[in-house]
């Protein structure tokens, strides 16, 4: 069973501090956080910039650290908390991961894989399928995501 949405709330506000800490290093604001059971098992933010290294999404990097945390390749018993709808290679590996549900919260209308453009998660012919819940706390997700790329354009 998963916890109540205070918690849910509790793990995106994570995310979201994730997500301004990309803005602070001029990165996408992209925060993730992954949680099994209640505890945080990881948590990143995108780095793509830094490490020159179009796969260094957040989710991907905290894919990567949940993984070494449970020493296991498979996450099905956590949850992701991401501040924006995972792209195509992030949903692809939500799936190779075997996660058991994503909370996004603000949709990606031009790069979205979880449901605005296509739903890799929930494609019935892939050997599994990740719950995806979005819309939580989006108009904060969105609204730190608008306010990096209105700067960025006035640069």
């Amino acid at each position: 069973m998963l916890p109540d949405y205070t918690f849910h709330e509790a793990m995106m506000r994570e995310a979201l501090k994730q997500a301004r800490l990309a803005i602070s290093r001029d990165e996408v604001p992209v925060g993730a956080v992954i949680v099994h059971g209640t505890q945080v098992i990881g948590r990143a933010y995108d780095q793509v910039e830094l490490l020159k290294d179009p796969t260094a999404h957040a989710e991907m990097i905290a894919i990567t650290q949940a993984s070494n945390f449970l020493a296991s390749k498979w996450l099905q018993d956590c949850v992701m908390y991401v501040t924006i709808e995972p792209c195509s290679m992030c949903a692809g590996a939500l799936v190779l991961a075997r996660l058991k549900k994503v909370f996004f919260g603000a949709k990606a209308p031009k790069t979205g894989a979880c449901g605005s453009v296509i739903n890799i998660p929930g494609n019935k012919i892939l050997n599994h399928q990740v719950e995806i819940e979005g819309g939580l706390l989006k108009d904060e997700c969105g609204a730190v995501m608008s306010e990096f790329f209105k700067k960025k354009r006035k640069k």
